[in-house]
C-alpha cells in the first residue's frame, strides 16, 4: 500500500519505511509536491497533526506524519519541538553536528543530564479516521559525541534501555529502543488492523 509521509527528511523516510515494513512511503519531493507547512503547534502532537493535515489536503490519500525532538531536563525541555532548528537564528542554518555540539556547550558544568527523545505520529486514513500516538525513549546527554550511525542528536544521546549511545546502535537495534521505533510499532498495528477491515468490505 502507498502511504504518504509528510516530511522532507529522507533519513526519517528511510527509517519509517523500515519500521512500517510492507508499506511504501512516499515523501512530497518524490512527486515534485511543494510542501512546507508552518509548524506552529505547541506540542509534538499538534505539529504532527499540522503536517499530516497539510499533506492530506493536497493528496487526499492516506498520510502519516511525524514530529519528534529531544527534551533536556536541565534546559527546561529544550530544544524540544524546535530540535530541528536548534541554534538557528536570523536565517542561519546549522548542520546536525553543529547543533549537538551547541547542545553540549550549553550543558557544560551541568550535573543533571537526563533527557528524552519524544516522537508523535499522526495517521490520516480519511477525514473521519485519524490516529495519534506518542512515545518516548529515556536517557541522558553524553559528555562527548560517539558513534557513526543514526542522525540528528544520536551521537550525544545515551539510551537507558539500550545502555549505549544511540549512534553506536545498528539500525535494527535502534528500531527496538528508539522513540520512533516504539511509536511506529504501535502505528503499524493500527494500519494492519484498519486495512484488513477495508479488505473485508
Amino acid at each position: 500500500m502507498k502511504l504518504y509521509f509528510a516530511s522532507g527528511n529522507k533519513h526519517k523516510r528511510d527509517e519509517m519505511s523500515r519500521l512500517l515494513g510492507g508499506y511504501q512511503l512516499t515523501i512530497p519531493s518524490d512527486e515534485g509536491i511543494s510542501f512546507s507547512p508552518d509548524e506552529n503547534g505547541s506540542s509534538y502532537i499538534e505539529n504532527a497533526q499540522i503536517k499530516a493535515k497539510a499533506l492530506w489536503d493536497i493528496v487526499h490519500q492516506p498520510v502519516i506524519a511525524d514530529d519528534s525532538g529531544l527534551s533536556v531536563k536541565a534546559l527546561g525541555g529544550k530544544p524540544g519541538i524546535h530540535s530541528a532548528r536548534y541554534g538557528e537564528e536570523n536565517g542561519k542554518k546549522l548542520s546536525s553536528e553543529e547543533k549537538y555540539m551547541l547542545l553540549l556547550k550549553n550543558m557544560e558544568g551541568t550535573e543533571d543530564r537526563s533527557a528524552s527523545f519524544i516522537a508523535a505520529l499522526c495517521l490520516i486514513l480519511d477525514e473521519e479516521r485519524i490516529f495519534i500516538i506518542q512515545e518516548s525513549c529515556k536517557g541522558s546527554i553524553a559528555l562527548s559525541p560517539s558513534g557513526t550511525s543514526g542522525f540528528g542528536y544520536d551521537p550525544v544521546f545515551y539510551s537507558d534501555e539500550a545502555r549505549r549511545i544511540s549512534a553506536e546502535l545498528s539500525p535494527d537495534e535502534k528500531d527496538i529502543y528508539s522513540h520512533r521505533g516504539k511509536a511506529a510499532r504501535l502505528m503499524k498495528m493500527i494500519l494492519d488492523r484498519e486495512l484488513s477491515k477495508e479488505a473485508l468490505i
